[in-house]
């Protein structure tokens, strides 16, 4: 963020006031300069020296306020993001007993934002006092020389008046020699980090960018993937094939690679070994856009935008059709909360959708995914916030949204996965067992006992 609005914001400055000041010193100077020389060299040559002293004068307290400047550009972003997270967790710091706590660092990061804007301003003062003394150095010269002058007969008073004029003319393109430079200085340094954005290219890119309507057949073929930041090796020789039309389920424990699996059908990473197939194609040969619209996917980590309702449903496809938001709100078991809401599905959601409780904004995720009617629908743990009641009333649900629609369902819930036509139990990034429901049971495998210690758990929670 910060190199999207303070970096573009000086090299603003710089193709803009610093061209502007250096071509208007340019002008100055070759306007001003001879016709001073022409009425007296000795006097121009004295008046003029205190002007290189002014510019390295500026240049020298304008990077000192640039550096003062950026410490207190920091310290207020750091005072900001603290502000918005206590307000963002307020219900935690409450519980927690914390407001004391949290005002006492509060007054510590202001204090720290208030000295470094006084260490500012004490740079600030010597500014123009700077200018103005060596501003006044060369009217004193002139008013001293050009006085001997005219004693002389050299020169009249008249040209004692033009020199001041002259001078008045010159001072600011020359104080802004400092400026230019310090800008110059600080727009190469950020435009060197702009650059890294601009020219860094995505490594996810279309092969022969096919664009067709896909069918939904999936085939895995040998995948070996590592995610190239940490270094994590999350998939392990996974192959399985998914059938236009059918369902897939996989579950396993946190860190088994489930979402791993999401992650690679929406191609936001390419395996490292092996390939993917989506009716019979090669994934890398689709067109991005034309994949990645075919495809409905609710991700563990919901994100809901500050807009309505209506607007974060609506989100994937490109025009609002009412019947088609409502009906995916119905499907999604999410219509009757909405019309609890005051203005319904006008209503405006806080920030990453605060307004809605954790199973609310799950709901709403899905709906926005099948609202585009998606030839793939990937669903990522989407029912882990709902409770057993709301989870079984969405899965009747997507049992006719999943009809003749290739769906994937990635949970740790066994309860989420029963409607699958086909099961896959990953664990540390390898598939341990794979066949339906009824297989798996009788197979008496983690699968089995994973059902089994969740059964009696959601038995004892409704004993309770």
């Amino acid at each position: 963020m910060a190199r999207i609005s303070e970096d573009v914001s000086l090299v603003r400055m710089y193709i803009g006031p610093a061209v502007m000041y250096g071509l208007s010193l340019f002008w100055r100077f070759a306007i001003t300069i001879p016709i001073m020389l022409i009425v007296d060299v000795d006097l121009t040559l004295l008046v003029l020296v205190p002007l290189p002293l002014l510019a390295i004068a500026i240049y020298l307290v304008n990077n000192l306020i640039d550096k003062r400047s950026d410490l207190i550009q920091r310290q207020l972003s750091g005072l900001s993001t603290f502000v918005q997270e206590a307000f963002s967790g307020i219900r935690v710091i409450k519980a927690f007993v914390r407001e004391k706590d949290v005002s006492e660092t509060f007054v510590k990061e202001a204090d720290k934002y208030k000295k470094r804007s006084m260490d500012l301003t004490v740079v600030n003062s010597f500014f123009y006092p700077a200018i103005l003394f060596l501003t006044g150095l060369s009217m004193i010269v002139i008013i001293y020389v050009g006085g001997n002058e005219v004693i002389a007969g050299n020169i009249t008073y008249g040209n004692i008046a033009e020199f001041i004029y002259y001078l008045n003319q010159l001072t600011w393109p020359v104080a802004s020699l400092g400026y230019i430079t310090s800008m110059i200085q600080r727009a190469e340094a950020s435009q060197r980090r702009i650059n890294e954005f601009l020219k860094t290219q995505s490594e996810i890119i279309s092969r022969k960018e096919i664009q067709k309507e896909i069918k939904g057949k999936i085939e895995f073929r040998n995948i070996d993937f590592t995610y190239p930041d940490s270094g994590i090796h999350a998939l392990k020789n996974i192959s399985f094939e998914i059938k236009e039309g059918s369902s897939l389920a996989i579950v396993g424990s946190t860190g088994s690679g489930k979402s791993t699996i999401a992650n690679l059908l929406c191609r936001m990473y390419d395996p490292t070994k092996g390939e993917i197939l989506i009716d019979s194609i090669d994934m890398k040969d689709f067109s991005l856009d034309s994949l990645r619209s075919q495809i409905g996917y609710v991700p563990q980590d919901v994100f809901l935008f500050s807009d309505t309702i209506r607007n974060n449903i609506a989100f994937g496809i490109d025009e609002n059709d009412e019947g088609k938001i409502i009906q995916a709100a119905k499907d999604a078991d999410l219509y009757e909360n909405i019309q609890y809401f005051p203005e319904k599905f006008d209503t405006i959601l806080g920030e990453r959708g605060i307004t809605l409780s954790g199973g609310q904004k799950q709901r709403l995720s899905i709906a926005r995914a099948i609202v585009r009617e998606p030839r793939l629908l990937i669903l990522d743990d989407c029912l882990s916030a709902v409770d057993t009641k709301t989870e079984n009333e969405i899965l009747q649900n997507l049992e006719k949204i999943m009809k003749d629609r290739t769906t994937v369902i990635i949970s740790h819930r066994v309860s989420s996965v029963k409607l699958a036509d086909y099961i896959l139990v990953l664990e540390d990034g390898s598939v341990i067992e794979r066949g339906t429901h009824e297989d798996l049971m009788e197979a008496n495998g983690t699968y089995r006992s994973l059902y089994q210690k969740q059964l009696s758990e959601e038995g004892s929670i409704i004993g309770q």
